[in-house]
């Protein structure tokens, strides 16, 4: 007879889970593993909420294992660490994104590139190495390999730095891959929500020259004057988007609805990069010659390895790049969700885990 949630390890969690495609989540009392001779543990303090989170709960990519317990942008302080454990100490502050473990022997691994590991283990709804399942930070407390556990920034916000762990990366590493991390780099960012916020911050931060695309001309002042984005266009709007033509070097598309890439591709320079980080659930249509005329080329990122990751947070802390959140008790977390489908929040949602989850 298999072991139930709360007794199949020997560590009592708690959390909120959802349990069908409603995608409703209530309280949840699940077990952890003990802490392994490389593993970290430590007590959930914040953890943002993304996107993925949503589609994970209603099972809306087709892959969900029920009872699902979301979160994989996780910060908290370290309670306990296993005999070989070297990087980190029982007092620490720690981030935890969506990975928690690979095959650490195949190229992409060994390219510091667990992200693109065929085995890799999402921090949520995914199996781990012995067969259990794994559950995400909208819980009191985790336990990963070290490897998997990141460094956090003593000058980094533990509440408005969460986010960087999933919208962050998501954004950071398509810029840096791509050589659009330089002064004076002309780049486009599709869509301004909890991914394109910070991918202007980002952009901002290395020095490029920004305009952002959206479809909502009401967010041209929080573009031009929150976030300090040197243009802003109305992507639905024929005049505007002629006026930037073949005037970017790279753009960052983090839109997850259908929408139209010919236009977009129409922005870019010869040679010029568009870049999806948002995942429409429909195919995209590409017309050839929208890419042959200008060698133009049509790219996808998805996160980043472990070492990037803690490379964008240490820029993070050094630039000051944060996510602009929404503090919630976890109570009001069906609430958020709710609202984030609509996109209703500038922009991210964050989880007062440690104030607001008590055990029963």
């Amino acid at each position: 007879m298999a072991k139930s949630h709360e007794n199949e390890h020997p560590i009592k969690a708690y959390g909120y889970a959802s349990r069908d495609t409603s995608g409703v989540l209530s309280p949840f009392t699940f077990s952890r593993r003990a802490t392994g001779d490389k593993d970290v543990r430590f007590k959930v303090l914040y953890c943002g909420i993304c996107h993925s989170d949503l589609h994970f709960a209603k099972n809306e990519w087709g892959f969900t294992t029920y009872p699902v317990v979301p979160g994989h942008e996780i910060v908290g302080v370290v309670t306990e660490v296993g005999s070989k454990v070297e990087k980190f100490k029982v007092g620490g502050y720690v981030g935890v994104g969506c990975l928690v473990g690979s095959c650490r022997s195949c190229q992409s691994c060994a390219s510091d590139l667990e992200n693109y590991c065929p085995k890799q283990i999402l921090t949520y709804s995914v199996p781990y190495h012995d067969g259990t399942l794994t559950y995400g930070g909208y819980s009191d407390h985790m336990v990963a390999d070290e490897h998997f556990v990141l460094t956090w920034p003593e000058n980094l916000p533990l509440d408005s730095g969460a986010p960087l762990l999933c919208a962050g990366i998501t954004t950071y590493s398509p810029l840096r891959h791509f050589g659009l991390d330089k002064p004076g780099v002309k780049v486009g960012v599709v869509g301004l929500g909890g991914l394109g916020h910070v991918a202007v911050k980002f952009a901002k931060a290395f020095g490029a020259e920004v305009t952002v695309f959206s479809t909502t001309p009401a967010k041209k002042q929080e573009a031009l004057e929150g976030l300090k984005a040197d243009h802003f266009i109305v992507s639905k709007d024929p005049e505007q988007m002629q006026s930037a033509a073949s005037s970017l070097d790279g753009i960052i598309d983090t839109v997850s609805a259908t929408h139209p890439l010919g236009p977009l591709l129409s922005m870019l320079k010869p040679h010029g990069k568009l870049v999806l980080v948002g995942a429409p659930e429909k195919p995209l249509e590409l017309a050839a010659f929208s890419i042959i005329m200008g060698r133009k080329i049509v790219a996808g990122s998805a996160i980043g390895g472990i070492k990037e990751t803690q490379e964008m947070l240490d820029f993070a802390a050094e630039h000051g790049v944060t996510a602009d959140i929404e503090l919630i008790p976890i109570d009001y977390v069906n609430t958020a969700m709710d609202r984030l489908l609509k996109s209703d929040v500038r922009y991210r949602f964050v989880i007062d885990v440690a104030k607001s989850l008590k055990a029963p």
